[in-house]
C-alpha cells in the first residue's frame, strides 16, 4: 500500500511542478494526463493544490512507514 501511495504522491508532485513550469515558462508537461485533473480557468491554483496534496501524501506515507518499523526510524539498537 505504501508503494502505491508513494507513486501517487510522486505523480502529484512532479505533475504539479511540471504543470506550473509549463504554464509559466515553457510548454513541456512531464505527465500530460494531469492537466485533465485541473479546471481550465484555475490552472495555477490547481497545480499548487496538486503539489500540496502530493507533499501531504508523501508525509503520510512516511508516517505509515515509521509506524510499520515500530517507530524507531530504523535505528536498530
Amino acid at each position: 500500500m505504501k508503494y502505491l501511495l508513494g507513486y501517487v504522491s510522486f505523480v502529484l508532485i512532479v505533475g504539479g511542478v511540471s504543470g506550473l513550469l509549463a504554464d509559466h515558462l515553457w510548454g513541456l508537461h512531464v505527465f500530460g494526463f494531469v492537466r485533465y485533473l485541473v479546471p481550465a480557468g484555475h490552472r495555477t491554483a490547481g497545480y499548487f493544490t496538486m503539489v500540496g496534496l502530493g507533499i501531504l501524501l508523501a508525509l503520510g506515507t512516511a508516517f505509515l512507514d515509521r509506524l510499520g518499523d515500530g517507530g524507531d526510524g530504523g535505528a536498530g539498537d
